[in-house]
Order: structure tokens, then sequence, then C-alpha cells
């Protein structure tokens, strides 16, 4: 039974007061979802509205859009080419995000192993890749890569591979996605070292003092300690990296600029770019556009049914 001052009488009698939650944090969060909500929303309606319209070169000089229904999704998703680009970007995005996570957490739990300078020295090449601009990291990997002036080829030719020499790594798909992993990879694993790492710097010293007491090894403590307790920070890299590299669009783009077969390479976003830019097909462009939202949805929705399971926990 509920009384009016927001007490609960048990069967006993007992009245147990309910601990009611203040109304200020969700008022303050208006704002932010104000302007989450303008700055996200006309977007996404204007792409969902285009998807379902008629919109090429001439609505660019203002002829009216022609709705079309669901003809575009009906058009482009019935070619067998875009669901090789999305199986390709789907095993690009998901390898990417798994080598990234996997070698940053190598490099947090390496920093939080050494000491002094040696630390410091880590911490700072790591965040002087991640603020080299993307153009300029694209430009290095190229000339590392390149047949012709390549350091690599010229390093593989001086170990004996002799066959090495001329060898065009961006003709061929597989070594095409090589390359640009390395970028992605390169560019991406500062971010999730440093916060693996802000993580780490939280696990008591005092837990693990006692663990070792107790006998447990430096392996029993990293996998049975260390990792349960940074689990939500990893996910919640792993989250944003699985995010990231499916959007990725400049490092293939640039890539493909040296000479590499543009139709074997496109991922989605490169594809939408193809689309309406190349193609003036606007409206098949939304409708990918749509797709992706909903692919990194679908992508995105073990993670976050995780992240709020151990927040309610």
């Amino acid at each position: 039974m509920t009384t009016t001052t927001g007490e609960t009488a048990t069967s006993d009698g007992i009245a147990i007061r309910r601990r009611r939650k203040p109304a200020t944090p969700y008022l303050l969060l208006i704002p932010a979802l104000a302007a989450l909500l303008v700055g996200l929303g006309y977007p996404v309606y204007w792409q969902v509205v285009t998807s379902l319209q008629e919109y090429g070169l001439m609505q660019q000089f203002g002829a009216p859009p022609r709705f079309v229904g669901f003809d575009n999704f009906a058009r482009i998703f019935t070619d067998s080419q875009v669901w090789w680009v999305v199986a390709r970007s789907i095993a690009f995005c998901l390898v990417n995000a798994g080598l990234t996570v996997g070698i940053g957490l190598g490099l947090a739990v390496l920093m939080r192993a050494v000491h002094g300078w040696v630390r410091i020295v880590m911490q700072v090449t790591l965040l002087l890749a991640w603020a080299t601009p993307l153009v300029a990291a694209v430009t290095v990997f190229r000339w590392l890569f390149d047949y012709r002036t390549g350091v690599v080829n010229w390093l593989l030719v001086q170990l004996g591979w002799e066959s090495m020499a001329g060898h065009n790594y961006l003709e061929t798909p597989l070594q095409f996605f090589m390359v640009a992993s390395f970028i992605v990879i390169w560019m991406s694993v500062p971010f999730v070292a440093m916060s693996i790492y802000a993580g780490l710097t939280q696990v008591s010293e005092e837990v693990l003092e006692a663990a070792r007491l107790d006998g447990a090894g430096p392996t029993q403590i990293l996998w049975l300690i260390i990792m349960p307790l940074v689990r939500p920070v990893i996910a919640i890299v792993l989250l944003l990296q699985i995010i990231w590299d499916l959007r990725v669009f400049a490092q293939i783009r640039l890539l493909q600029d040296a000479g590499a077969p543009v139709s074997e390479t496109n991922l989605l976003g490169n594809f939408i770019y193809q689309l309406g830019v190349g193609q003036q097909n606007f409206g098949g462009a939304a409708a990918v556009s749509i797709f992706v939202l909903l692919l990194t949805v679908v992508l995105s929705a073990p993670y976050v049914r995780y992240l709020m399971k151990e927040d309610v926990a």
C-alpha cells in the first residue's frame, strides 16, 4: 500500500520511504538534446526525403524533385556490386576495429608496466602519431609503399626478395586494403591506447597487492583482475572504433588516387561519393546513406546493450 507521502507500507506495517529522483539533471540535459536534434535531425531528415526522390543534376539547377518512393532503394540494392561493397566494408571494419583495440590494449598494458622516461616517450610518440594530419599520414604511407621508390620494396629486396623490386601494392584489392589497414590502425591506435591506459590508472594498487599476496601471478592478475575492471572502457572504444572504421572514406579515396582499381576497392563511403558526386545520383546516394546508418545501428547494438547492462549492474 502506498501512502500520500511517498511511503510504501509492507505487509508488516513498516513504511519504506521511496527515494525520489531529482528533476534538475534531466532539465539540464534539455539544451544539449535540443542542440543534438537540430544538428543531427535536419541532415537525417534531408537524407530520408532525398532517398525517396529522383534528385540528380537537373534538380541541382532548380528543377523540382520527383517523388519515386522506394525506387532508389530497389534500384541500388538489386545490384550485386552494392552487396560486394557492403561485405567488403563490414569485413574491413571488423578486422581493423579488432586489430586496433588489440594493439591499443597491448600498448596500454605496456605503458602501465614501464616507468619514467620510457612511458613518457611512448605517450609522446602516440600523441604525435594521433596529431598527424590525415592527408600527411596517407602521403607518407604512399611513399613507403611506392612501387618505384618505396622504402618497403627496397628493404625487402635488401633482405633477399628480389621479386619485390617494382611491386605495386595498390593494384590488387587484398594488398590495397592491407596498406589501407596500416594507415587506419596507425592513426587509431593512439586514441585506443591512451583511453585504455587512463582506465588502467584507475585500478587500485591495493587490489593488485592483495592478489599478489594471495599468490596470483602476472598473467592471472592481468586477465582475472585488471581486464574485468577496464572491460567497460574497452567496450566503449571498440564501439567507437567500429563506427569510425565503417565510415572510412578519405584514406581509401587518397589511395585510389594513386592508381588503385576504384570499382574493386570501394567501401560504402566511397561508393556513396561515387553515386552522388561522380554520377549525380543524389537520391541513390541518400538511399545508401540511410542503409549505412541502419547498418551502424545493427553493428553497434550488441555493445550498447552490453554497456547498458554494465551500467545497471
